[in-house]
């Protein structure tokens, strides 16, 4: 094969992308991706792979499972790619970035953390993150149609009734707030007094990415100081900052720290990839939620989503190409 100067980007979907079956095809189909779900299972020690492939749906969604799962199969992809190509990743992109447990996957795929303790931590993240806040007391909700210095005016307004912050920075007009359910209904009332065309309540189960996951960040942070981890081979854009980070461990356990209780910036992330002359963005695993976001940050962005071998066999068809 002939690989040509890339311009390309990988990224890691979070939450959200799972469903039933997921993986299933894939590992019937290569070896190597069934390797990646049976190592998944055994760190966890429970049949990890049998649930993402046959349900029931109400115990795959639940955090500790979705998070280690949504990563197991981001990984057998990747994986699968390295196989056929017989390439690293870093010959065939230029950045990485995942979108909250997303990150894992990039650190995972781009050998800063194995593959072993990427799926303990996202099992022990996820349970952390759901035991932080009793289930009822937190809630979160997705503001369509307005920007954020729109919803930074009405999340000071509901901070008056308790803990309410930005969680997610997804893409043009689509925002996510999160904190104390109070508060956060008090902005889903007031939002059209600020010009917030939709605002609805998310179905999640704890308020993410806010300061009320501060019990769950230090889990992360004790558990992360006994981690190994390495310098990625790809240069990584952090959901902190939006930028590629220095690639030190110090700064990489840091920076998934942060992330518990932080903004996850995802439109200032493609932004700042398509001003480094990427032109494609690969979504590596479940869903194609990314690249849904990815287009309306930036429509001259390709984006391809790569879950399912057909998937794979044309990213592969395109590479062969010189595309």
């Amino acid at each position: 094969m002939a690989f040509k100067n890339t311009h390309r980007a990988m990224v890691f979907p979070g939450q959200g992308s799972q469903y039933v079956g997921m993986g299933k095809k894939l590992a019937e189909q290569h070896p190597v991706a069934k390797g990646v779900f049976q190592e998944v299972d055994d760190a966890l020690g429970t049949p990890l792979f049998k649930l993402m492939c046959e349900g029931p749906e109400e115990e795959l969604i639940l955090t500790k499972n979705a998070q280690p799962a949504l990563m197991a199969n981001s990984l057998a992809v990747i994986r699968v790619i390295e196989a056929e190509t017989r390439k690293k990743i870093n010959e065939l992109v230029d950045y990485v970035a995942g979108h909250s447990l997303g990150e894992y996957s990039a650190l995972a795929a781009t050998n800063a953390i194995s593959l072993f303790d990427a799926a303990k931590l996202l099992r022990l993240r996820g349970e952390s993150m759901q035991a932080a806040v009793p289930v009822g007391d937190g809630a979160m909700a997705a503001l369509l149609g307005a920007d954020m210095g729109v919803v930074t005016k009405l999340v000071n307004e509901a901070s008056k009734i308790g803990i309410c912050e930005i969680a997610n920075d997804n893409a043009p007009g689509q925002i996510v707030i999160s904190g104390e359910a109070k508060a956060v209904n008090g902005a889903i009332n007031m939002s059209s007094d600020f010009g917030v065309r939709k605002a609805m309540s998310l179905p999640v189960s704890a308020p993410f990415h806010c300061s009320m996951m501060k019990p769950a960040a230090e889990v992360m942070a004790a558990a992360l100081e006994t981690t190994v981890i390495n310098s990625p081979d790809i240069p990584l854009v952090a959901n902190v900052s939006a930028l590629v980070g220095s690639g030190d461990p110090s700064d990489i356990r840091k920076s998934l720290v942060e992330q518990v209780t932080s903004l996850v910036r995802w439109r200032e992330t493609v932004l700042w990839l398509s001003k480094q002359n990427i032109s494609s963005i690969l979504e590596i695993g479940a869903g194609k939620i990314l690249s849904g976001m990815n287009k309306r940050i930036d429509k001259e962005l390709i984006s391809l989503s790569i879950a399912e071998w057909n998937e794979i066999d044309e990213f592969l068809k395109k590479i062969e190409s010189g595309e």
